[in-house]
């Protein structure tokens, strides 16, 4: 029997984190996604990445 649903993606993300933020960054991260048009996923994604491409 074929599988049905979604076809994955070459290039998915497949692990995921919970972080617990308090209210005050969570209002800045939300403004700051939204201003610049982006997810909030996206903003943590490229900070992180960012952050760890510095201390290499």
């Amino acid at each position: 029997m074929p599988r049905t649903g979604r076809p994955r993606k070459e290039n998915a993300k497949r692990t995921s984190i919970t972080v617990r933020l308090p209210d005050s960054l969570h209002k800045v991260l939300n403004e700051y996604a939204a201003k610049h048009n982006m997810s909030m996923t996206e903003v943590a994604l490229q900070s992180l990445e960012e952050f760890l491409s510095k201390k290499k």
